[in-house]
């Protein structure tokens, strides 16, 4: 017998209640195990236009839809009685005509012709009406992207206006790729196959029904329906994943578009490829770690050679730990420790004009981060970056602060993480073998330079030795720096991914227009953010300017009993505020709202039943049905605190930037709902995000 799982099934689930996801599910194995046990009670639906989907009971009320083609099952949608049998009344399991991919078709509706009254009419007839968007496309053209032979007209048709409400009837492949004609792309065609060839073979069928060979692999699928991207990859992604790079590679691409997915799938493959090979995973938050060995648990638990292969662990994690190995227990100086040895040294220096601040920031983006160590270093560094100019003099004046700080550093013991890392990439990597074959980097816009030098020196100068996931937007905590200066060059070896699977259009339009269309890098590598799509359509974000923090905590809390009403369960529901400062105004909507919430610490994704709530820079690398972010307020986002202590021009800018990048990465945590708020007179970013860009 050969049963398969479908998408729609996966994603029917979740509009389910907890408990009726748990009998949707028992009944799925019950059937797995014995198709003919009396109690699933099998019957055809009589008025689909395919006669072989049949329903099987759940409850009394609930029914499971199959697709059921000899001894061959497809599990395709679970709902309340009557809504199922819609669903399956209304669908027709197919090979599509020109790529002979699997599909399941929603079949064409008949459209009657609506009487208009005169003056509706007399309005519309005097705008012009708005052109067809893909009308210059041919049958065989829209075929050959895998639309379905009976939406060719409807599609040909499709302006502006209609095009969204369409492509949600539309399968995957088909919708991806109108959405990317529509925006001036010309996307890749599917795979095309012969006649005769498994449908279920195709790649696009792969990503959307998957075969289940036991129980064990069907409770798997099951638990983690949110989860299936890291399953299935879209065509586009896999070559990503099993390209051959002759050097360092790097894949970019907005908010949502998969790159977590991918460097996943690309660890992975590198260990499945490269028998008794060693792969590390790494990002730079112990919290992504952590997010990342569950996923990779979803993705290659059942094949225990492969799993035990990838390390994954945050990359100051492993810096310390070669340390350790070698140098042992490394006494790490803590940040007030380390001001107070730049605030000493100052005070025995020959008078000078430098602030504590820039002394500080002067030391952490300069001096530690390139590990200088000589008057010279210092002299002839770039400071790329740093936009107040010094002299030879002011320089000179600089180092012999700053080489006091460095023998008290040595007189102590005391070591900077930066330390760590030169002290790994100067001798434990040159003395020995290295530990890892390949190495796949996470979020890697937020690697620094010291982490970026010591992967260089680990793998930088092997085939696929470095592979880089990254997107420039949500660069929250690394001021740029150029890679090509440290020996990692992605030029000719990068890709961008265009297809948004986890936020909606409809947030992640209006959270891109808090970024520019193009954002470039140091060295010349470019990001471009137009003409990404996303996979499906949601409701429209809001943002909420209030009088008062009272006014925000019941907007708030209305918006959230109205996400629970909606079947929403709690922890997939999240809360962000700037920092700790504002924590108290989401702990009050949450409370107003009689729920209970659980405080994100950067250990932890959250709790059943409860509303995640936390500061914006714990939201990277988590994902939500619905978000607030709240206390968007002026003075809050950009944060005063910051903005006043600027003592160099480019790091005003940089401030900027990277706060700009902070909201939108806390708004693209979204799947379905968003919802911003803040009190008047609100962030000047608001003003941005509520913008129509042209």
């Amino acid at each position: 017998m050969e049963f398969r799982i479908a998408d729609t099934f996966t994603d029917s689930l979740t509009k389910l209640t907890s408990e009726e996801q748990r009998a949707a599910k028992t009944t799925a194995f019950d059937l797995q195990l014995n198709p003919a046990n009396p109690g699933i009670q099998l019957h055809r639906i009589s008025n689909s236009k395919d006669k072989n989907f049949w329903s099987a009971r759940i409850t009394r009320d609930l029914r499971l839809i199959v697709h059921r083609m000899g001894s061959s099952f497809l599990l395709c949608y679970a709902d309340h009685h009557d809504a199922a049998y819609q669903w399956a009344e209304r669908r027709r399991f197919e090979r599509h005509p020109k790529t002979g991919a699997a599909q399941i078709v929603e079949v064409r509706e008949t459209v009657r012709e609506i009487e208009i009254p005169q003056y509706v009419a007399a309005e519309a007839l005097a705008a012009p009406p708005k052109p067809a968007l893909l009308g210059h496309l041919s049958d065989e053209n829209l075929l050959a992207y895998g639309v379905p032979t009976e939406w060719l007209e409807d599609v040909r048709k499709a302006t502006e206006d209609t095009l969204f409400a369409l492509v949600d009837h539309l399968p995957a492949e088909a919708m991806e790729a109108l959405l990317a004609l529509a925006t001036g792309e010309v996307p890749q065609l599917p795979l095309q196959t012969p006649e005769g060839t498994d449908p279920f073979a195709h790649p696009d069928a792969q990503r959307r029904f998957r075969v289940m060979t036991n129980a064990e692999e069907l409770e798997r699928a099951l638990e983690y329906p949110w989860e299936k991207w890291t399953v299935f990859l879209h065509p586009t992604q896999r070559a990503v994943v099993e390209r051959h790079y002759s050097g360092p590679a790097r894949v970019a691409g907005s908010a949502g578009t998969g790159k977590t997915v991918v460097a996943l799938h690309r660890a992975v493959h590198l260990a499945r490829t490269h028998p008794d090979s060693r792969v590390l995973l790494t990002t730079f938050s112990n919290t992504l770690a952590n997010a990342l060995r569950v996923k990779l648990g979803r993705l290659a638990g059942g094949e225990p050679a492969v799993h035990e292969r990838v390390d994954i662990r945050a990359i100051d994690r492993v810096g310390l730990d070669l340390y350790e190995s070698t140098f042992g227990p490394p006494q790490l100086v803590d940040a007030p420790s380390l001001r107070e040895l730049l605030r000493e040294s100052s005070e025995t220096a020959p008078p000078h004009r430098f602030s504590d601040r820039f002394l500080e920031t002067e030391w952490r983006d300069v001096v530690d981060a390139w590990q200088l160590s000589t008057w010279e270093d210092y002299r002839d560094v770039a400071r790329l970056g740093r936009k107040t100019r010094l002299g030879e003099n002011q320089r000179a004046l600089l180092w012999s602060i700053f080489d006091r700080v460095r023998s008290a550093l040595a007189d102590r013991d005391l070591v900077t993480l930066p330390g760590v890392f030169a002290g790994v990439t100067e001798q434990v990597i040159p003395d020995g073998e290295s530990p890892y074959d390949f190495v796949v980097v996470d979020e890697s816009q937020d690697i620094s330079v010291p982490q970026l030098r010591f992967l260089a020196a680990l793998r930088g100068g092997h085939e696929n030795g470095l592979f880089f996931a990254g997107d420039l937007g949500q660069r929250i905590f690394q001021t740029p720096f150029s890679w090509l200066s440290l020996g990692v060059d992605v030029r000719g070896r990068s890709s961008t991914l265009g297809i948004n699977y986890r936020t909606s259009h409809q947030i992640r339009r209006q959270a891109d227009l808090l970024l520019p269309l193009e954002m470039s890098d140091v060295d010349g590598n470019t990001d471009v953010r137009r003409g990404t799509v996303s996979a499906f359509n949601g409701p429209e974000p809001t943002v909420e300017i209030l009088d008062s923090v009272e006014e925000e905590a019941a907007a708030i809390a209305a918006w959230l009993r109205e996400r629970t009403r909606e079947g929403v369960p709690p922890e997939e529901i999240g809360i962000f505020v700037r920092s700790s400062a504002e924590m108290e105004r989401a702990k009050a909507a949450v409370r107003a709202a009689d729920l209970e919430a659980v405080e994100l610490d950067g250990g932890s994704e959250g709790a059943s039943d409860r509303v995640a709530i936390g500061s914006m820079h714990l939201a990277k690398g988590l994902e939500f049905r619905a978000v607030v972010v709240a206390a968007c307020d002026d003075e809050v986002i950009p944060l005063q605190s910051r903005i006043e202590s600027i003592v160099d021009e480019a790091d005003l800018e940089d401030v900027y930037n990277t706060e700009r990048q902070l909201l939108y990465v806390a708004c693209t945590r979204a799947r379905d709902h968003l919802l911003v708020t803040g009190i008047a007179p609100a962030s000047e970013f608001l003003d941005d995000l509520q913008a129509l860009r042209d």
